[in-house]
């Protein structure tokens, strides 16, 4: 059975906040499958349109859904931010965060690599020191090798006891 669009317009309205109506409660409350409306939610957010889960508050939204917020809030004024928080039940700093963090997201490459670096460096000196360890102790390996071969072949000479 297909549905008009004045029907899903107002039905994907519902799932808008401040209303959030949870999807279970939207199918039995309009007789539509939650499968319909999961679909229909995923069609209208391919779109760009903001709509999050109800169930989670807005701190439960997904990343697409505050990168949308943080979009549609982009050129707004501080009245009409004001206004677009209190229709969607959000707070100003709230988007203010969230933009934060998405000014930050494209920031992470350079960050990651800086850390990289830091930690490529601390890798090679520890090398470098375990290197130089090793080094130490396969010398004095070949000394100790040294010092029992000449003990042998001075008791052979000799005649001393090898056990000694």
């Amino acid at each position: 059975m297909g549905y008009s669009p004045e029907r899903k317009a107002a039905v994907l309205k519902r799932m808008l906040p401040p209303n959030n109506v949870p999807v279970r409660q939207l199918s039995q409350e309009e007789g539509i499958s939650e499968a319909t409306l999961h679909k229909w939610r995923t069609a209208a957010r391919g779109k760009g349109q903001l709509l999050p889960d109800a169930e989670t508050g807005p701190e439960g939204w997904s990343s697409r859904d505050k990168f949308a917020a943080v979009l549609e809030t982009a050129a707004l004024n501080e009245a009409d931010l004001a206004e677009y928080c209190r229709k969607r039940g959000l707070y100003p700093a709230q988007i203010t965060a969230w933009r934060s963090a998405c000014e930050q997201a494209n920031d992470w490459d350079r960050t990651s690599t800086a850390r990289l670096g830091l930690a490529t460096k601390e890798e090679k000196k520890r090398i470098k020191e375990l290197e130089r360890d090793l080094a130490r102790k396969d010398r004095a390996l070949a000394e100790t090798a040294a010092l029992l071969v000449l003990r042998k072949k001075a008791a052979a000479i000799w005649g001393g006891d090898e056990d000694a």
